[in-house]
């Protein structure tokens, strides 16, 4: 081996020398760091740990299997070792393979370094309480993803990005990350915080996929994955050093944009602009970050999936990309949804409800016991007022140059974490929205979690029959909910209590239902590996999902207390299999109404569904479709069925290192009338084809298609209907993290009917120092 390693050349031949050093260290407990003295030469970040540090920091290799079975040993050997700088924590990470040519090393989108990878993870928690964790994925490539994991929900959120380096190397019988995580993008107390916690995790996807992690006691029965972060040792005094220093960021950016909007009625409008915005970002001290954005250019985030919503008759949320909101995204609330599949944080304050701000300031403060965040913005506006009901909910365009503020504090007393916030939209001419609220999180013992949350609101704006924003009489509303979330090695619950008053709203949030009572329970029994038809299940579960929703009283809409809105009662299956492959499915013996007074229709469906990674060439699928008689919302009746989606992702290695991405979603639904035609057909489609021409340049083609179409049915009153969109995108992009971002692109979309077209050219350049 050692020769091998020295034929490779120098760099690799320094590597082969440390071995012998690594089989003769004691092993450590816990990871421990090497602090450099001051004015000592830090390490290169290529990927390669040939650098003179490297051969004095201690090396932690304690890792156990995760996946598939937990508590297992690791039949990968992975080391890491943490160097501290003046202002950073270097790790050097060396996955070992014994056949490393199976290693999947594609070039990879940012945040799209998913489980058809090899790749480590690297997990902090600077504040030491295992509530919330920093988390980097760097590939074999030198792919990077990044985000937050949040405990409560055991759930972690890709959208938040932090500014460091990473790179990757390619070896003979594996490969090696160096991973530069500067101090000025942790999160810590100024003082009085618990050690620092970090965990490391190696992904080896083959026919199994395995995953081994630095923390030997996780196991699967805990209530989230970082739940057994280990203490960071060798820091020493490192917190009482950075505490007071100061990070100041500042990243202006300008794009020039050339538009055409045209229209059958309106004909054709052209402009060109150019806008100059910047974001300014200050840490004084460890525990406060203040950030300021002017005039921020959202155009060209990357699109949003299209999705299904001929049927629909709630709002749908989308998932918020924009930066200058991520920031706290730790303190404002949990970002993704729990096991029920709700995020009832976005009923406090969505920030998709804030369309085109001018400005806006925001101050995070982070203790060991307590944060709090605050902003405050103008937002051009344009963006959709929400105003729910049990059965719909009613939408209008925001009025223009609305203040919007929000303000939420927490502090965690033992097992108890207690909240508080406030809310607040102006819209001017009397036209406010208020919100103050409480919620609080309860760790009754390892294995059980209570939350809930009580939220009042206060409002004068509503909206007429036509969807126009008018001033009304005050109206007062309240949404309450309780959630319990149980996890063991048997069995697992989640159950949801709430109650949303007709009269809530809130146009900092996102309401989608008022005037209900609900409860909802999901929960599996763990019944273990086995072997079925020939399919050797890993493991598998028995499942069983039940809901129900009630109205309240609503004299405003029309609506009468207690009909049942939805009953649901779904017995289900989940089990996994080889290549990372989950199948699940239940029968829905469900019943739902679709207006105030109407008949309370039983549904009768199958759904099955599958996710998997099959192989080096076709990454990722996943696809669920359901079947059956399905309730067809704005016909009031029932008909025989069927909703599908399907997602699917290739990647291609082309020659000269290149790399081609390819995915394709489709969306469809469809219900028939009762004569056996086709009443409604709902389509949507979204081809993405990315050439990666290296790690920091790509060109990107997205297309996008909907259609929903409804013919003529004189039976429900219903006029035909024929509803088409499409959107094409293409862009060239340079990027360094988040330091240098320059984007050249065309945008194309044309909506029918009223022949509704758009284009737009632009160049878009950010840098950061």
């Amino acid at each position: 081996m050692i020769f091998r390693l020295l034929g490779s050349g120098m760099a690799l031949g320094l590597c082969a020398l440390v071995l012998p050093a690594w089989g003769n260290t004691p092993e450590l407990q816990h990871p421990t760091a090497l602090r450099l003295a001051a004015g000592e030469a830090t390490p290169v970040i290529d990927g390669q740990l040939d650098d003179a540090a490297w051969l004095r920091a201690p090396v932690y290799e304690r890792f156990a299997q995760f996946l598939p079975a937990d508590k297992q040993a690791a039949r990968w050997r992975t080391t890491v070792q943490v160097l501290v700088t003046e202002d950073a924590l270097v790790f050097g990470i060396r996955a070992w393979d014994p056949e490393p040519g199976r290693i999947r090393a594609p070039l990879a989108r940012r945040d799209q370094v998913k489980a058809d990878q090899d790749f480590v993870s690297v997990f902090i928690d600077p504040v030491g309480h295992r509530r919330t964790a920093q988390y980097v994925r760097v590939s074999a490539a030198g792919g990077v993803e990044d985000g937050l994991f949040a405990a409560e929900e055991d759930t972690e959120d890709s959208a938040p990005d932090f500014d460091l380096h990473a790179a990757a190397t390619r070896l003979p019988d594996g490969y090696s990350i160096e991973l530069r995580w500067p101090i000025a993008a942790l999160r810590f107390p100024h003082d009085g915080g618990a050690p620092w916690r970090i965990m490391v995790a190696r992904n080896i996807p083959r026919e199994d996929r395995t995953l081994n992690v630095s923390s030997p006691a996780l196991n699967k029965d805990a209530l989230s994955f970082i739940a057994e972060l280990q203490p960071l040792d060798g820091l020493g005094d490192l917190v009482e050093q950075v505490r007071e220093r100061s990070f100041i960021g500042f990243r202006p950016e300008l794009t020039v944009r050339s538009t055409s909007d045209s229209s059958d009625e309106s004909g054709t409008r052209r402009t060109r602009k150019a806008s100059l915005g910047a974001e300014f970002k200050w840490r004084p001290r460890a525990d406060w970050v203040l950030d300021a954005t002017l005039n921020p250019d959202f155009s060209q985030v990357e699109l949003d999936a299209p999705q299904l919503a001929g049927n629909t008759r709630f709002a749908l949320s989308v998932p918020e990309k924009r930066p200058f909101f991520l920031e706290s995204a730790d303190v404002v609330g949990p970002t993704q949804p729990d096991e029920s599949g709700e995020n009832r944080s976005l009923a406090a304050f969505y920030t998709r409800a804030i369309t085109d701000p001018d400005w806006g300031l925001r101050a995070t403060w982070r203790g060991a016991g307590a944060e709090a965040t605050a902003l405050h913005l103008r937002d051009a506006g344009g963006g959709t007022v929400l105003r729910a009901g049990a059965f719909a909910t009613r939408s209008g365009v925001q009025p223009r140059g609305s203040q919007a503020s929000f303000a939420r504090g927490r502090t965690q007393l033992g097992d108890l974490g207690l909240a508080g916030l406030v809310s607040l939209r102006d819209f001017g001419k009397g036209l406010t929205t208020q919100v103050i609220g409480s919620d609080a999180v309860w760790r009754a013992g390892d294995n059980d979690q209570w939350r809930g949350h009580l939220l009042l609101s206060d409002t004068t704006l509503g909206l007429d029959a036509d969807g126009q924003v008018l001033r009304v009489s005050r109206e007062r509303g309240h949404r309450a909910w309780a959630a319990w979330r149980h996890r063991d090695a048997d069995w697992a619950a989640n159950v949801n209590i709430e109650e949303i008053s007709p009269r809530f709203a809130n146009d900092n949030g996102f309401v989608n239902q008022s005037g209900i009572r609900r409860a909802s329970a999901f929960g599996y029994l763990r019944l273990g590996p086995r072997e079925f038809a020939g399919i050797d299940m890993h493991d598998h579960e028995a499942q069983l999902k039940l809901q129900e929703t009630r109205t309240l009283a609503d004299p405003v809409l029309g609506v009468t207390a207690a009909q049942v809105v939805d009953r649901l009662f779904q017995p289900g299956f989940w089990f996994a299999a080889a290549r990372n492959t989950g199948v699940w499915g239940h029968v829905g013996l469900d019943s739902h109404r679709a207006r105030s007074g109407g008949p309370l229709h039983a549904t009768r469906t199958l759904l099955i569904g599958i996710e998997s990674n099959p192989g080096e060439l076709l990454n990722y699928v996943d696809a669920e479709v359901e079947w059956g008689r399905r309730l067809d919302v704005d016909a009031d009746r029932v008909g025989l069925g069927a909703q599908a989606q399907v997602q699917a992702r290739m990647r291609l290695p082309l020659p000269a290192g290149l790399w081609l991405e390819f995915e394709q979603r489709f969306g469809l639904a469809w219900i028939d009338a009762p004569d056996g035609h086709r009443a409604f057909a709902d389509r949507s489609a979204q081809s993405l084809v990315v050439l990666h021409l290296s790690p920091r340049d790509s060109l990107r083609l997205i297309h996008q298609q909907t259609r929903f179409n409804r013919r003529d049915d004189a039976g429900s009153n219903l006029a035909a209907q024929d509803d088409r969109g499409r959107v094409l995108s293409v862009m060239f992009q340079h990027r360094i993290g988040l330091s240098r971002i320059i984007s050249l692109g065309l945008n194309r979309a044309r909506q029918q009917p009223g022949a509704v077209r758009a284009s737009e050219v632009f160049a878009k350049a950010t840098l950061g120092f």
